[in-house]
C-alpha cells in the first residue's frame, strides 16, 4: 500500500514543491553554466503553485479550467527542465533532481484528471457560471 503523502491538500503540496525548486536553484546557480537552465525552472516550479492558488478563486469554470491548465503547462515545462539537469554530467544533486521529477509527476498526474474533470463536467452543464 502507498504512504499517504504528507501534505494534506494540494496547495501545500504545490508550496512545498516550489520552495524544493528554489532550494535547488540556490545551489545550482553557483554553476555559471547552468544559471540560464535554473532560471527557467525557477520560474516554471514556482509557477504551479501561484496558478493553482488563482484557480481557487476563478471567476468561472472556464477561468477555473484556463489556470489549471495554465499550472499544468508550468508542470511539464519544469519536468522537462529537470530532465534535463538529470541528465547533464557535471550536475550534483542527482538524488534531490530524482525526488523533484517524482514530486513533478505526480503533481502532472493530479492537474491533469482534474482538468479532465472539470472539462467534463463543463460539457455536461454542471457548475458552469
Amino acid at each position: 500500500m502507498k504512504e499517504k503523502h504528507f501534505y494534506s491538500n494540494l496547495e501545500d503540496r504545490l508550496v512545498a514543491f516550489s520552495v524544493q525548486i528554489v532550494n535547488l536553484g540556490y545551489k545550482l546557480q553557483m554553476k555559471p553554466e547552468l544559471r540560464s537552465i535554473t532560471n527557467q525552472i525557477l520560474k516554471s516550479g514556482i509557477s504551479p503553485a501561484l496558478n493553482y492558488g488563482e484557480a481557487m478563486h476563478a471567476e468561472s469554470k472556464k477561468d477555473f479550467i484556463h489556470k489549471m491548465k495554465i499550472a499544468l503547462k508550468e508542470l511539464r515545462e519544469t519536468h522537462i527542465s529537470l530532465k534535463i539537469l538529470f541528465n547533464i554530467n557535471r550536475v550534483p544533486f542527482k538524488d534531490e533532481i530524482l525526488m523533484l521529477k517524482e514530486e513533478n509527476n505526480e503533481l502532472l498526474a493530479i492537474f491533469v484528471s482534474s482538468v479532465k474533470t472539470a472539462q467534463q463536467n463543463l460539457i455536461k452543464g454542471k457548475n458552469d457560471n
